[in-house]
C-alpha cells in the first residue's frame, strides 16, 4: 500500500520481536530456576534415603532405595531434555526471528513444568518418608552414645586389669578376653557408614557387655583370692576333723555290736574306712588347689574346692550317721510304745482328713492308707515278736516309710481340694 513517503511492509516490528526475546528469556529463567529447585530437592531426598538406607533394611526400606533410584532416572531425563532445550536456543543471538523466539518460548516452558512436576512428585514422595526418616533418624541418634559406652567399658576394663596386675594378679584370663575385643573396638571406630546402624549398636553392645564382665571379673579378683584363701583354711580343718571323728565311730560300732542284732549295725561296718577315705581324698584335693591358687587358676582351684566339699560332707554324713543310729535305737529299746504311736496318731489323722466332708473315702487315698494301718500292725507285731533281740532298726525304717506314705496322701488330698475350690 502506498502513502506519502512510499510503502511500507507489515510484519514484526523490533518492538514486537524484543518483547518475544523477553518472553523467552523470562521462559529460560524459570526453568533454571525449576532445575535447580529440582536439584536442591533431589540432593536433600538423597540424604534422608541414604539415612533411612543405612538403617532399615525392612520391606518398606528397600522400597523408598528403590523408588527414588526410579526418580533418580526420571530426573536424570527432564534434565537431560531442560539442558537439550537450553542449548537448542540462543535467545542472546542478534537478529533472533520471532518464530525462533516463540519456539524457544514454548519449549522452555515445556521443560520448566516438567521439571515443576517432577519437583512437586518428588516432594510428595519425600512427604512418604517422613516415618521411616523419624524411625531411622532415632537409630542414628542411639550410634554416637552406644559406640561411646563400648569405649568407655573397653577404658575401664583396661584400668581394672592394670589395677589387678599392680596388686599382682596376672590376670591372663581377663588380658586374653579383652585382647580379643580389639578388633571390635576397630569395626566399631570404621563407623556405622561402613558397617551399617544395626550392626554397629549391636556391636557397641556387646562390647560395652563384654568389656564391663571382664573389669568386674579383674576388679573381684582380690576377693575371689580372699574367698579361695578362706575356703581353703576352713576346708583344711574339716578334713582334720574328719579324719579325728573317724577314729571315734569304732566305738559306736562296738555297742552296736554288744547290744543289738546285726541287721541293725552292719550296713555300717564301713563307715570308718569311708570316713578315712573321704578324709585322705580330701587333703590331696587341698593340696591340688593350693597349688591351683598359686598359679592364679581359679576357675580349677575353685572346682577342686567343690570335690573337697563333697567328700567332706559324705564322710562326716557317714560318720553322723553312726552316732544317729545308736541314739534312735537306744530311744526304740527302752521305749517303742512312744514310736508307733506317733505312727499311728499320723495315719488316724490323715483318715480324718480323708473322710471330711465325705461318706466314704476316695479310692486313691483309702487304699494307701489301708496299707499303711496294715504295715504298721504287722510291724508292731514283728517287733513284739522277736524274742531276745528284736530288728529294732527294721522296725523304725518301716515307721519311717509309713510316715511318708501317709504324708503324701495327705499332700495329694490337700492339693485335690484346693483345685476344687
Amino acid at each position: 500500500m502506498s502513502g506519502g513517503g512510499g510503502t511500507r511492509r507489515w510484519g514484526w516490528g523490533g518492538g514486537r520481536a524484543e518483547q518475544l526475546r523477553a518472553g523467552a528469556q523470562a521462559a529460560k529463567d524459570a526453568a533454571a530456576a525449576a532445575f535447580y529447585d529440582l536439584d536442591t530437592a533431589q540432593r536433600d531426598v538423597r540424604i534422608s534415603v541414604e539415612t533411612i538406607g543405612a538403617v532399615d533394611a525392612s520391606g518398606p526400606g528397600r522400597r523408598a532405595v528403590e523408588r527414588f533410584a526410579e526418580f533418580g532416572q526420571r530426573i536424570d531425563a527432564v534434565s537431560h531434555d531442560y539442558i537439550r532445550a537450553v542449548d537448542a536456543h540462543d535467545l542472546d543471538r542478534e537478529g533472533l526471528e520471532p518464530g525462533a523466539a516463540q519456539q524457544a518460548l514454548r519449549d522452555l516452558e515445556r521443560v520448566k513444568g516438567e521439571l515443576e512436576r517432577t519437583r512437586a512428585d518428588l516432594g510428595r514422595f519425600e512427604q512418604e518418608l517422613t516415618p521411616l526418616l523419624q524411625h531411622a533418624e532415632a537409630q542414628l541418634a542411639q550410634v554416637a552414645p552406644a559406640v561411646e559406652r563400648g569405649r568407655q567399658a573397653l577404658l575401664g576394663a583396661t584400668q581394672a586389669l592394670d589395677a589387678a596386675r599392680e596388686a599382682g594378679f596376672t590376670a591372663e584370663e581377663q588380658a586374653a578376653r579383652l585382647a580379643a575385643l580389639a578388633p571390635e573396638l576397630t569395626r566399631l571406630n570404621e563407623g556405622a557408614a561402613r558397617h551399617g546402624v544395626p550392626e554397629t549398636i549391636r556391636r557397641a553392645e556387646d562390647v560395652q557387655r563384654r568389656a564391663e564382665a571382664v573389669r568386674e571379673e579383674a576388679r573381684r579378683l582380690p576377693e575371689q583370692a580372699a574367698e579361695i584363701d578362706r575356703r581353703l583354711s576352713s576346708l583344711r580343718t574339716r578334713a582334720q576333723a574328719l579324719a579325728t571323728r573317724a577314729g571315734t565311730v569304732e566305738p559306736v560300732l562296738s555297742e552296736l555290736r554288744r547290744r543289738f542284732s546285726a541287721a541293725c549295725w552292719e550296713d555300717l561296718q564301713h563307715v570308718p574306712a569311708q570316713a578315712l577315705e573321704a578324709s585322705r581324698r580330701a587333703e590331696e584335693k587341698l593340696r591340688e588347689a593350693q597349688e591351683a591358687r598359686r598359679a592364679q587358676r581359679w576357675p580349677d582351684a575353685t572346682a577342686l574346692l567343690a570335690t573337697v566339699r563333697a567328700s567332706l560332707n559324705s564322710g562326716d554324713s557317714a560318720v553322723s550317721a553312726a552316732g544317729e543310729r545308736l541314739d534312735r535305737l537306744n530311744e526304740v529299746a527302752f521305749n517303742h510304745e512312744r514310736e508307733a504311736e506317733r505312727t499311728r496318731f499320723a495315719v488316724r489323722d490323715a483318715q480324718k482328713l480323708a473322710m471330711a466332708g465325705r461318706n466314704t473315702p476316695d479310692p486313691r487315698h483309702a487304699g494307701p492308707l489301708d496299707e499303711a494301718v496294715a504295715r504298721w500292725e504287722r510291724a508292731v507285731a514283728g517287733l513284739e515278736g522277736g524274742g531276745r533281740n528284736p530288728d529294732y532298726w527294721h522296725f523304725l525304717t518301716e515307721l519311717d516309710a509309713i510316715r511318708e506314705t501317709v504324708s503324701a496322701v495327705v499332700r495329694d488330698i490337700r492339693e485335690s481340694r484346693g483345685g476344687q475350690r
